[in-house]
C-alpha cells in the first residue's frame, strides 16, 4: 500500500512539473522579430541624430559662424616699430596694392607677439651685418580680414581657411623680403603674393642671384626659430605658434 502511494506521489510531481514547463515557453519567433526591429529603429535613430548634428555644423560654417575660439584681446601684441627703427614697412593690405585690390587695414602697422618680435630683431641684426635688412609686407592679420581673403580666393595653398585660422591671425607669422641696408631693391624672383610655382621654395629656374637671396633669407629666419611654407618665399611662421590664440583685435592709428 505504501509503495502504491509513493508511486502515485512521484507521478503527480512529474505531471505538474511538465504542465508548468508548458506554461512558461521561451520567446516566440514574433517576439524575436520585434526585438530585432526595435534594435534596428534605435540604430536608425542614432544615425539620424548624427546626420542632424553634421548638418548643424555645416549651417554654422555656411553663415560664417566661427568653429574656433576667437579673441579681441591685444595682450602680448607689440608694435615692431616701438622696439627698433631698423625695419622697413611696406604694409600691402593698408593699400590697394594687393590681390584683394582694396585697402583692408586702417593704417600701416606691424604687430606681432612679444617672442616673435624679439626673434625678428635678432634676424634683422644678423642681416645688417651682411648688408641687408628686413622689409615687412604683412604681420598680424585680424581674423575678420582672413575670412574676407578666403571668400575672394578660397585656395588653401595660398590663403589659410578661416575654419582653422591663419598663423597671421595668431600674431606669429610675417610676410617679408630683403632690401639693401640703405634701402635698395633686392630681386627675389617674383612680387609679393605671386600665386604661381615661381614663388615656391622648390622652384629652381631662377638666376643664381635670386636663389642666393632666397637662401640668405630662409637660412637666417630658420636660424632664429622661423619656418617656411611650401608655396611662398616671403612667408614665415614662428615656432610654437599654436600656443597663441586666434585674434580679431584692430589696432589704433595715430
Amino acid at each position: 500500500m505504501i509503495e502504491k502511494k509513493l508511486i502515485l506521489l512521484i507521478f503527480s510531481v512529474l505531471f505538474f512539473s511538465c504542465s508548468e514547463a508548458k506554461m512558461t515557453p521561451g520567446p516566440t519567433v514574433r517576439t524575436i522579430a520585434l526585438i530585432e526591429k526595435s534594435k534596428a529603429l534605435q540604430l536608425r535613430g542614432k544615425k539620424v541624430e548624427q546626420s542632424m548634428l553634421r548638418k548643424k555644423d555645416s549651417i554654422v560654417m555656411l553663415i560664417g559662424g566661427p568653429s574656433i575660439e576667437v579673441t579681441s584681446n591685444d595682450k602680448d601684441f607689440i608694435n615692431i616699430e616701438s622696439l627698433s627703427d631698423e625695419f622697413i614697412l611696406d604694409m600691402k593690405y593698408a593699400t590697394s596694392d594687393n590681390f584683394l585690390k582694396e585697402k583692408v587695414y586702417s593704417c600701416a602697422k606691424c604687430f606681432v607677439r612679444k617672442d616673435v618680435a624679439e626673434a625678428l630683431i635678432k634676424v634683422n641684426n644678423d642681416l645688417l651685418t651682411q648688408g641687408y635688412r628686413m622689409k615687412f609686407f604683412d604681420c598680424y592679420r585680424p581674423y575678420s580680414v582672413q575670412k574676407k581673403m578666403w571668400k575672394i580666393f578660397p585656395n588653401p595653398g595660398y590663403v589659410a581657411d578661416p575654419k582653422g585660422g591663419s598663423v597671421h591671425n595668431r600674431g606669429a607669422a610675417v610676410d617679408i623680403t630683403l632690401v639693401r641696408s640703405a634701402g635698395g631693391h633686392v630681386d627675389m624672383g617674383t612680387d609679393f603674393d605671386h600665386f604661381g610655382k615661381e614663388a615656391h621654395h622648390s622652384y629652381k629656374s631662377l638666376s643664381k642671384t635670386v636663389l642666393g637671396h632666397r637662401k640668405l633669407l630662409k637660412e637666417t629666419m630658420e636660424k632664429h626659430g622661423f619656418k617656411t611654407i611650401r608655396t611662398e618665399w616671403w612667408h614665415y611662421n614662428f615656432k610654437g605658434n599654436t600656443k597663441y590664440k586666434i585674434s580679431d583685435f584692430r589696432w589704433k592709428c595715430d
